[in-house]
């Protein structure tokens, strides 16, 4: 009953559309319910300053909703505190965040997300999450600019997951949604990087990334397992892989910030091969070539952005889950995760993001935005194979609010063939 199930998704992901966008404003009213203390340093264990005015921390609680839907993960819903502590500049230091979730698909989810920024130079995010059903997840990501005279970055980021409501239809633009299949990827890895600042504007990165890719059975028992319409010897990867490979990038910035920019612009190659010598499941290599530009208009009050990317995957026998994919929160968001798989892709995003107003509340200052955009990408065996017709055009709109200069909340709505997609993160898409 491939019908019956796309108009199943449908009503979900439209249901899903309204509640988030709703619960998006009555989260600005339920600041409201939100409170302001200050606690002396030595109940969280910090040591004395010496000096009174930093003898206590200013620390903002706040309970929000959580209403979302995916095209994969259907409707979630649940409610979060946001713990939020600043510095004597009244900028967010530390953010705390647990959060319990319903899925009918996955059952309770108990979620704990942490993030501290010391310094403007020096940030780490941790994100610990179980689910009554397949899914869980572990991560931290640290990121470091203060050594050798703030020319060299450091990055890591080392993840445990599982994710029960992963997508495969086959490959290439025109693989069908009839073909859509179940599977969970459970993942253990890391990625690891080295930049070195050249100049005022440019970075030579050197970097390192693991992944170890085991295929189980999802969470969705109305939709068919990976296995049951596609083989290994169709769908290389399909019985789990292993990669390991080195990476390379060089990097051309002129950001104003980099998480949260307004105006500057961004390009960037990147050279990645991954080698069976090094325990990779086969011989391939990675190009991307990434393109970005902000444009501040009325002080900062409309920006227009947009972003170019290309993808090209070479090689035999390439797990499916390490070619070039479109679909998500970051390239096409009117599709899911790994909706489109093929050698390469091409994509563009175009996106005006409009200050609608500034509101404080307990000191803390966010800027809510919303954010009309376009996004247009394909997937095919190579550039030279394009075909206009299989573009994929994903009109949309966002709503974010910032706390800046690192904090960004956000709920992206995004139309495409198969109906609207919504989804609801931290970060914008990029």
């Amino acid at each position: 009953m491939p019908g019956a199930t796309k108009s199943v998704m449908n009503v979900m992901s439209i249901s899903g559309s309204v509640r988030s966008i709703r619960a998006f404003f009555c989260a600005g009213l339920l600041l409201a319910a939100g409170c302001t203390s200050y606690i002396p340093r030595e109940q969280l264990y910090l040591a004395k300053t010496g000096n009174p005015a930093e003898d206590s921390i200013k620390v903002v609680t706040i309970p929000l909703p959580v209403i979302a839907a995916s095209p994969n993960e259907g409707v979630t819903s649940g409610a979060l505190t946001a713990f939020l502590a600043h510095n004597r500049q009244e900028e967010v230091t530390t953010m705390i965040a647990p959060q319990v979730n319903y899925n009918e698909n996955f059952g309770i989810t108990a979620t704990l997300y942490g993030a501290y920024y010391p310094i403007s130079e020096r940030n780490m995010e941790f994100n610990l999450s179980r689910s009554d059903k397949v899914n869980h997840d572990i991560e931290f990501r640290i990121r470091d600019t203060t050594l050798l005279d703030k020319k060299l970055e450091l990055n890591g980021f080392f993840f445990k997951f599982a994710d029960g409501s992963s997508r495969f239809f086959g490959f290439n633009a025109k693989s069908p949604q009839q073909m859509e299949t179940n599977y969970a990827n459970d993942e253990i890895g890391y990625t690891v990087s080295a930049g070195y600042q050249i100049g005022k504007h440019f970075q030579f990165s050197l970097g390192d990334r693991f992944r170890d890719v085991k295929i189980r059975r999802g969470a969705f028992r109305r939709l068919p397992d990976i296995r049951d319409k596609f083989s290994g010897m169709t769908v290389p990867g399909i019985d789990g892989f292993t990669t390991h490979a080195p990476r390379a990038s060089l990097s051309y910035s002129t950001l104003d910030n980099r998480d949260t920019p307004a105006y500057g612009g961004y390009t960037r190659i990147t050279v990645e091969p991954t080698m069976k010598v090094l325990g990779g499941a086969a011989d391939y290599r990675h190009y991307e070539v990434e393109a970005k530009g902000y444009i501040p208009v009325s002080n900062n009050r409309f920006i227009s952005v947009f972003r170019l990317m290309y993808n090209q995957t070479i090689g035999d026998d390439v797990p499916f889950l390490e070619q070039s994919i479109l679909g998500g929160e970051s390239t096409l968001r009117g599709y899911g995760r790994n909706r489109f798989i093929d050698h390469s892709f091409l994509l563009c995003n175009l996106e005006e993001r409009i200050r609608l107003f500034r509101w404080e509340v307990f000191g803390v200052t966010a800027d809510w935005e919303i954010a009309p955009f376009i996004d247009l990408g394909g997937v095919m065996e190579s550039l030279n194979r394009l075909n206009a017709s299989e573009i994929e055009f994903n009109p949309g709109i966002g709503f974010r609010a910032i706390v800046r200069p690192n904090i960004v909340g956000r709920v992206d709505l995004g139309v495409g063939k198969d109906g609207p997609a919504v989804f609801v993160g931290l970060g914008y898409p990029f």
